[in-house]
């Protein structure tokens, strides 16, 4: 008789994209699924890990979610208001992160760009703007 092999393949938080973890979280927050649905849904092997990814990237933290439909005292939306100051804190933080790694990478493909015009003695990077045809200037204010 042969073996079968497990339906899922085990998997670390890198082998997820930040689309697919954007596009969990946006069906928990929309109510479209839970946090367990999710599990089931995309075979994903860990609760902390989904739980991790709605923090990060949710627009509300879980932790601090106030689950009264009665009015809110002054006192709970200053802590509502502190919360979400946190949380915007953490995305804030999150992005400058992206953006400084997405600088970096910029200043190597540029190491990489010089590199090679001098390893391959060719210009890659263009100079200047090329100039615009004497067609699309003339065709400008004539309509």
């Amino acid at each position: 008789m042969e073996k079968t092999k497990s339906k899922h393949v085990k998997r670390t938080q890198k082998d997820y994209s930040v689309s697919f973890k954007l596009q969990v979280v946006s069906e928990i927050e929309n109510g479209e699924l839970s946090i367990r649905g999710s599990l089931r849904k995309y075979g994903i092997q860990s609760h902390s890990t989904v739980l991790n990814w709605c923090r990060k990237f949710g627009s509300f933290d879980r932790e601090y979610q106030v689950k009264s439909a009665m009015a809110k005292t002054p006192e709970q939306k200053i802590l509502e208001l502190e919360q979400k100051v946190r949380l915007l804190e953490k995305q804030k933080k999150s992005l400058e992160k992206q953006v400084e790694h997405s600088d970096e990478k910029a200043i190597f493909f540029d190491m990489m760009i010089d590199i090679a015009e001098k390893e391959f003695k060719i210009p890659i990077r263009k100079k200047h703007l090329p100039k615009q045809s004497s067609n699309i200037q003339n065709h400008g204010g004539d309509q």
